[in-house]
């Protein structure tokens, strides 16, 4: 593993009785990201807290860029940048203000010239004048990374990033996040979405409950996801005995006439089922391709079947 440019050990935090953290240990090597992905209320955002020295831990040891969260805070808060769930900026300042204030307080030196290339990099030169309450939600969410990049951190720190977005603007964040990081920026990603870790991260951690249930790279994690399969009905238990002796492997449901075959769905593998069961001249009734939704995926990496929140906001999506 390269040097690691975050490190933490037993990291806990609770809240009178209630335990929000419960012994987190993770690395994470620089030049890197790393996404620790959750539910709502998994723990994600008191992380988040602490490792950008908004809130202290109640135990546990916290380096960031070599520097302890507890004992050198001015040293950490210099070297990250700080992006939350929603845009920080300052609706009544034009784009360029809002850069130029960030510039300031960061006592960044030539900071004309360092709003400059951020306007241009984050493609805003054309509103960079313009008051930022009227910039649309893509052009805030660049604007506000932007601000985190003023002071050129060395660990950038993402607290859902495309939260609100379109496709398309989530589509631009996540091509910001990689020149970022393909440049040397070591970057902690927090989100909901799968996908979204999938896309960007080169290690992911679930946090459920306080505690870490799975951690490694996309692949390693995509091997613990419910496999996608289609479901085949079939209008007699005939038919269903032909089709379980074509499609050896599959799962048989003789109550519901049906075979669950795993697949993923597309058009070529559903041709090719459909194809085999032609030439023994068998034919479906009907046929449903199956996805593993929020809920399966959270029970998947968490290793809790009966322990997904309620509620698909409370899910991963």
């Amino acid at each position: 593993m390269r040097s690691a440019a975050i490190s933490v050990r037993g990291l806990r935090k609770a809240y009178g009785d209630h335990v929000v953290l419960d012994g987190v240990d993770f690395a994470v090597a620089t030049g890197s990201v790393f996404s620790l992905l959750g539910a709502a209320g998994a723990g994600k955002t008191t992380t988040h807290e602490v490792l950008t020295t908004l809130r202290r831990p109640d135990a546990g040891t916290v380096r960031i860029a070599g520097h302890d969260v507890a004992t050198a805070t001015g040293r950490v808060r210099a070297a990250i940048g700080v992006s939350g769930r929603t845009a920080a900026v300052d609706g009544l300042l034009t784009g360029r203000e809002n850069l130029r204030l960030m510039a300031d307080l960061r006592r960044v030196p030539r900071a004309g010239h360092r709003v400059a290339r951020l306007l241009e990099r984050f493609d805003l030169v054309d509103a960079a004048d313009e008051r930022a309450s009227a910039y649309a939600p893509g052009a805030r969410r660049r604007l506000d990374l932007a601000m985190t990049l003023v002071g050129d951190p060395q660990v950038l720190f993402l607290d859902e990033p495309t939260s609100g977005l379109d496709p398309p603007g989530r589509r631009t964040v996540w091509g910001i996040v990689r020149e970022l990081v393909f440049e040397g920026t070591t970057v902690f990603l927090t989100t909901r979405h799968l996908e979204e870790a999938d896309q960007l991260a080169d290690q992911i951690a679930v946090l459920h409950r306080g505690r870490l249930t799975a951690r490694g790279t996309p692949e390693e994690l995509r091997r613990r996801i419910p496999a996608a399969h289609v479901r085949l009905r079939f209008a007699d238990p005939y038919d269903l005995d032909a089709a379980a002796r074509v499609l050896t492997g599959a799962a048989r449901d003789d109550a519901e006439l049906t075979l669950r075959v795993p697949g993923d769905g597309e058009t070529r593998t559903l041709r090719d089922l459909l194809d085999r069961l032609a030439l023994h001249s068998v034919d479906a009734l009907e046929f449903s391709v199956h996805r593993p939704g929020p809920d399966e995926v959270l029970r998947a990496l968490t290793g809790n079947p009966g322990d997904a929140p309620p509620g698909r906001e409370a899910a991963l999506r």
